[in-house]
C-alpha cells in the first residue's frame, strides 16, 4: 500500500511539473472583480510552499472525519491544513478555517502561489473552509462527510462559485 501511495504522489508530481508553463494562466474565478492571475512561474516560490504541496498531494484519499487532524483518524479542511503545514513547513496552524485565516496574510491578484491557502464561503459565513493551492486553478481540500481529501478545480464547479480570499503564510 505504501509503495502504491509513494507511486501515486511519483505521478501526481510529474504531471505538475509536466503542466507547468509561462504563458498566461487561466483566470481562477469567476467573479468578474478580480481580474485575471500572473503566470505561476514568474512568482517565486518558498521551498516550503512546494514542501506543503507534496506533502498534501500524498493524502489524497484519505478519509474525512469532522474534527480530524491526522491520517489516522481522518481530516476536516483546517485539520488536514494544519497537519500538513506542520509536517510539511513546520509551520503551526490551530483551529477553525476562520482562525487560520487571520494568521496569514492576504494575498493580492497577482500574488496566488502553491502553497498558499484558500478560503470559502460554504456554510453561509465567511472562511467556512480551507484548502491548499496546489496550482493550476486546483486545490486540494478534505471536503465533508461524503468525501476523502482530493483536489479540486478553482475554475468552475460548487467551490468556484464559494470562493472568498486567499492567504499566505510564506514570505
Amino acid at each position: 500500500m505504501r509503495m502504491l501511495a509513494q507511486l501515486v504522489l511519483l505521478a501526481l508530481t510529474l504531471l505538475l511539473a509536466g503542466c507547468g508553463h509561462f504563458g498566461a494562466a487561466p483566470s481562477l474565478f469567476s467573479t468578474a472583480s478580480i481580474p485575471r492571475l500572473p503566470p505561476e512561474a514568474s512568482v517565486p516560490a518558498d521551498p516550503r510552499a512546494h514542501e506543503v504541496v507534496m506533502f498534501a498531494l500524498g493524502l489524497v484519499d484519505n478519509g474525512y472525519r469532522f474534527g480530524g487532524k491526522n491520517p489516522d483518524a481522518g481530516f476536516d479542511c483546517s485539520g488536514m491544513v494544519s497537519y500538513v503545514y506542520g509536517q510539511a513547513a513546520s509551520f503551526r496552524l490551530a483551529g477553525s478555517a476562520a482562525d487560520i485565516a487571520q494568521l496569514g496574510q492576504p494575498v493580492g491578484e497577482t500574488g496566488l502561489r502553491p502553497g498558499d491557502l484558500i478560503f470559502f464561503n460554504t456554510l453561509n459565513r465567511p472562511r467556512s473552509h480551507v484548502g491548499i493551492y496546489i496550482g493550476n486553478g486546483r486545490f486540494i481540500h478534505a471536503p465533508n462527510n461524503n468525501g476523502k481529501v482530493r483536489t479540486e478545480s478553482l475554475t468552475r464547479g460548487w467551490f468556484a462559485t464559494r470562493f472568498e480570499e486567499a492567504r499566505t503564510y510564506f514570505d
